[in-house]
């Protein structure tokens, strides 16, 4: 027998169950190692630190010395933190889909000594009802199958393996068809035809904010101006800001909505969701000029600058949904405590936040009783009882037990961050942002950076970064080269390099999840859907023709294209699951727009003529400020125009008079943008 060596991980979620008396390991060769030894299957059960179900399946069982005795006799028992090991989750996600039709986590998962799964679910609970049997039920089932038939376990795994490795092959290819802007066309009839009018999104509950299919859809409203495609983006972009979704009090969102109109949610705040949601509602403000956009903008990067900042500079990656034990007790109000902390201002509060005696929210588990916070008439503006009574919510908010948060600074979500803070510090004219940006961006490439130059999936965890780590390293740094400064092309480059190096698929196109180098699993797939995050595949494609551009590397285009062929027609077919591979998409049949200064950055007059470009959302462009001597085809031979700092404007390979004011800047773009629409 072993015992429970969770204690020293580096994950909070493994760490969250070092004192189950289950005897969990962490995932490596020891553990199937002990269980060929002992001849028994290995539990695997995925999940992560802020995970609601997860909280609830660990309550019942995990926890419970009688399960937990189950559980060591008969298997040995795995922990993994999916957001640690994404390569890990996606396999055994994808078998537990195959088994039950769906997904999710808690995720648990039987495997045989060689890894591969024979059997699959998600939450068990801890007695049969609503259908479901109970976990150790499950389990001793499971048990009796490895020692009575064998050969039937045995069999299905080879299936299931078998079937999983051909779902890793199978990628419609684009054959004869064109990647032209026609794409893009059905693409936007298909996000109009999941369109929910009433409270916006997608789809019905459980709703989530899907931010890269209202990034497309800003897009979309810069080439048509058509009031359906902002009422689209308004009425989405309103309804979430309005809803319990949004923290009304410390800024951010969560997760997603278990409701329609996004009032109940599971609190769980995560990093990606508010790097993604900073970008949708920054392109909303952008595209429509609605200052509201801008206030949530800013609310989401407050409250992710103090609550998930490590004094080092990196970004935490997410806050606990529960407290004490309790879902949403942390958010929550009375009405009598609402009274107690306003005082004067007590009605307008609860008008204005749609409190009522009974709450409009309970723990199912508990039975605790609230009111989440939402603005109970969309849009309307804070009267000044709500603003002034603002800090004293906070103040009393903050004498609560707080949730708990996974410190965990994982690579591919800074990299999130990073370029959703740079792109909304160079068009919101905060300088204090870009400074913050270019701290994390130089703690990524340093502290989650070993030696040798290999980038890692976590800091101060041993596990290999992924292909989406290093795409979404190379959008961010793409960013920073256009915003910034220019010399962050070099970092780009050297990304670049080794993404192509460790991740591409010489033979079948694409980039796999893993390196190289990395730990041979059952299968190696490849990222290819968007989903709460942008894929491996379509922030690489996106990367990598940026970079083409800024850079005058032709060659990265191709690998790019690569990827474009493969998965666009499935992006036409389900334009929600590709909808940021939809960028690249845009970009690649754009004629590009590219954009040069000239001048140096700290000068205001060079100032003046960023923010021209920054305060527009111009599809498919790039841009880069610097002088004729900095390493980019976009600069070389550019000269200042009577000693003044001089953008030059290019459309359809045609260059427009070079300018050295803001103002002729400005009418340059509007003239690009207006082109699109013809």
């Amino acid at each position: 027998m072993t015992e429970n060596r969770l204690a020293n991980e580096t994950s909070p979620y493994l760490r969250q169950h070092a004192d189950n008396p289950v005897d969990w390991m962490p995932w490596g060769d020891e553990a199937f190692a002990l269980a060929r030894e002992r001849d028994v299957p290995v539990f695997l059960s995925v999940g992560y630190s802020s995970c609601h179900w997860c909280h609830v399946m660990a309550h019942e069982s995990f926890e419970d010395p009688d399960t937990a005795a189950v559980m060591n006799d008969l298997f040995v028992n795995v922990k993994v933190d999916r957001e640690e090991r994404p390569d890990v989750d996606a396999i055994y996600m994808q078998s537990v889909q195959a088994l039950t039709g769906r997904g999710g986590w808690p995720m648990s998962v039987w495997c045989t000594p060689a890894g591969r799964p024979f059997y699959a679910g998600t939450y068990f609970p801890d007695d049969d009802r609503h259908g479901m049997p109970s976990f150790r039920r499950v389990c001793a089932a499971i048990a009796e199958a490895w020692r009575e038939r064998r050969d039937e376990v045995s069999a299905q795994s080879e299936q299931l393996t078998a079937a999983l490795s051909e779902e890793a092959l199978r990628i419609d290819r684009a054959g004869d068809e064109d990647l032209d802007a026609g794409i893009l066309a059905r693409s936007y009839a298909g996000i109009r035809s999941q369109f929910e009018p009433s409270y916006g999104g997608f789809g019905r509950a459980p709703k989530f904010p899907q931010a890269m299919t209202i990034d497309f859809l800003c897009h979309a409203y810069v080439r048509n101006l058509s009031d359906e495609t902002r009422t689209m983006i308004a009425t989405t972009l309103d309804a979430m800001a309005a809803g319990g979704i949004h923290d009304q009090l410390g800024g951010g969102f969560a997760r997603y909505s278990t409701d329609d109109q996004w009032l109940v949610p599971h609190f769980e705040k995560m990093l990606y969701d508010n790097a993604l949601l900073t970008r949708a509602y920054l392109h909303g403000f952008l595209v429509t000029g609605e200052p509201r956009y801008r206030r949530v903008v800013e609310d989401i990067v407050e409250y992710v600058l103090r609550d998930l900042r490590d004094p080092l500079g990196g970004f935490y990656s997410a806050e606990d949904a529960d407290s004490e034990g309790v879902e949403g007790k942390f958010y929550c109000w009375s009405i009598a405590e609402l009274r107690e902390v306003c005082g004067a201002d007590a009605d307008a509060v609860i008008a204005y936040y749609g409190a009522t005696e009974n709450g409009n929210f309970v723990d199912p588990h508990t039975g605790f009783r609230g009111n989440i916070l939402h603005v109970s008439e969309r849009n309307a503006e804070p009267p000044v009882e709500v603003e002034r009574s603002k800090s004293r919510l906070l103040a009393r908010r903050a004498t609560r037990v707080r949730p708990a948060l996974d410190d965990k600074v994982l690579l591919g979500w800074n990299a999130l961050m990073l370029g959703a803070l740079a792109e909304a510090a160079a068009a919101l004219g905060r300088d204090d942002w870009m400074e913050i940006a270019r701290v994390n961006a130089r703690f990524l490439l340093t502290e989650l950076r070993r030696t040798d130059g290999r980038l890692l999936r976590s800091w101060r965890a041993p596990y290999l970064a992924y292909a989406e780590d290093y795409a979404a390293l190379l959008e961010g740094l793409c960013t920073l080269a256009e915003l910034d400064d220019v010399a962050w092309l070099a970092d780009a480059r050297t990304v670049a390099s080794e993404l192509l190096r460790l991740f591409r698929d010489d033979d079948g196109g694409g980039f796999f999840t893993t390196g190289t180098d990395a730990e041979q699993l059952v299968v190696r797939l490849k990222d290819l859907f968007d989903d709460a995050t942008p894929s491996a595949n379509s922030m690489a494609a996106n990367g990598l023709l940026r970079l083409a551009q800024l850079s005058g590397a032709t060659e990265l285009e191709a690998p790019a294209v690569e990827v474009l062929r493969m998965l666009a027609p499935s992006a036409a077919a389900h334009p929600n699951g590709f909808a940021h591979l939809l960028d690249a998409l845009e970009r690649f049949v754009t004629s590009p727009t590219e954009i040069a200064i000239v001048g140096d950055p700290l000068d205001e007059r060079t100032r003046a003529l960023r923010r021209e470009i920054a305060t527009r959302l111009v599809p498919a462009s790039v841009t880069l400020t610097g002088s004729a001597n900095d390493p980019s085809p976009l600069l070389a031979g550019r000269e200042a125009r009577d000693g003044s700092p001089t953008a030059y404007v290019c459309e359809h390979y045609t260059c427009k008079q070079p300018v050295t004011s803001a103002t002729d800047l400005g009418e340059q773009l509007d003239a690009v943008l207006a082109s699109r629409r013809r």
